[in-house]
């Protein structure tokens, strides 16, 4: 319990600060950016698109997830939203350049991005294939 909260007590104040980011944010993002390089009708383009910007999302996930609800709020598809989540938790330029590099060199990171480089736009085309079968599973304005 004490554990848990403390827990609260460090994370409650990232969650005030971004989430109100995140709604400003929604209102500086052009619907037709959203709706048009990841929207739904994006496709695999759009995959794509979002699976190497979700690599240069800096930050944790009270960064990232916030960020992905302004886009699905603004217009871009869920598939593409799976994809983006999945380049920041398995791309990471950020973690490259600040931990990868300086702790276990070059060869790793080449080695690291090869096996999983493309798992990002995987795990959007499977979202693709299997939203259908969840129609009420985003979160729509």
């Amino acid at each position: 319990m004490r554990e848990t909260g403390q827990t609260i007590l460090r994370v409650l104040p990232l969650l005030v600060a971004a989430l109100p980011m995140a709604a400003f944010l929604a209102e500086l993002i052009p619907a037709d950016l959203a709706a048009g390089w990841l929207g739904p009708e994006s496709g695999l383009a759009g995959i794509a698109i979002a699976s190497l910007a979700g690599g240069f999302i800096p930050g944790g996930p009270f960064v990232s997830f916030p960020l992905v609800l302004t886009f699905i709020k603004a217009g871009a598809g869920g598939p593409q939203m799976v994809a983006l989540i999945t380049g920041w938790a398995i791309l990471g330029f950020h973690r490259v350049i600040a931990w990868e590099w300086p702790v276990l060199g070059g060869r790793f990171i080449l080695i690291r991005l090869l096996a999983s480089g493309l798992l990002p736009i995987l795990a959007g085309v499977l979202a693709q294939w299997l939203l259908p079968l969840f129609p009420h599973a985003l979160v729509r304005p």
